[in-house]
């Protein structure tokens, strides 16, 4: 089946080999990931970035492991967004971290292998609902790649954001003590991975959107008002590619509700 189009594509995000590299350090504030060298995973990347998520995710599998980041990357953002099938959704997440698992055992050291890992398991955690996904065993296998990610790149913004969201998700569904004393999630700790996620990418409109749901989550309707206004900053960021420019859609429709 045929994956669904990026719906914004009439707002160009296509860059050149050239004009990628320049913007490349600012598109990956949030995963720390290098410039490639070679240049057909420069294409994979652009495609990526232009929301050509299938082109993407196809490119980078022809190059084998050293392509997985961005069709991993690629699959789990076309996933997470844009797969109306929940079924399909789910099996997607899947093949992100089984792939992952793999790119794990023959590059110990990349960061993405850990991150997307825990990305896909994250989502699809939340997909069949976090309890079930606990009972699984999801949440350990979740924190330890993120921890792993850190490790490996302390400044990986995204990590930071999904340690954030660990902790406010553990808490939200088992209360504070069980969530401490059985998975080690605490309300400070997750707070402050959200605040370091947008010290170090201050232009993420997705760490502002999940900073506002774990406000909610860990201090309830007392933080509704700066949860707004995390919502409302994550509108007014200017997206430089698809992905952030479903972002930032997001925060549009939260306002909206």
């Amino acid at each position: 089946m045929a994956w669904t189009k990026f719906p914004f594509a009439d707002d160009s995000y296509v860059y050149t080999a050239a004009s990628l590299k320049k913007a490349w350090a600012r598109l990956h504030a949030g995963d720390a990931e290098p410039f490639p060298k070679n240049a057909a995973l420069v294409d994979a990347w652009i495609a990526y970035h232009a929301g050509e998520f299938e082109k993407a995710a196809k490119l980078g599998l022809a190059l084998g492991l050293d392509g997985y980041s961005v069709a991993n990357k690629a699959t789990a953002i076309y996933a997470n967004y844009l797969e109306k099938s929940e079924k399909k959704k789910l099996a997607l997440f899947e093949e992100v971290a089984a792939r992952c698992e793999e790119q794990q055992a023959e590059q110990p050291k990349n960061p993405a292998a850990y991150y997307l890992h825990a990305y896909a398991l994250g989502r699809y955690a939340q997909g069949i609902s976090i309890m079930k996904a606990l009972s699984q065993g999801i949440g350990n296998k979740v924190k330890t790649s993120l921890d792993n990610t850190i490790k490996l790149s302390p400044k990986h913004a995204d990590a930071h954001i999904g340690l954030g969201t660990y902790h406010a998700e553990i808490i939200d569904k088992v209360g504070a003590m069980i969530g401490g004393l059985t998975y080690g999630a605490k309300k400070d700790e997750g707070l402050n991975f959200f605040k370091s996620a947008l010290k170090l990418n201050p232009h993420s409109a997705i760490a502002r959107v999940e900073y506002a749901n774990g406000l909610v989550m860990l201090e309830g309707k007392k933080k509704m008002n700066d949860a707004v206004k995390l919502y409302e900053g994550a509108a007014a960021c200017e997206p430089l590619d698809a992905m952030e420019r479903l972002d930032v859609e997001l925060a549009k429709e939260e306002l909206a509700d």
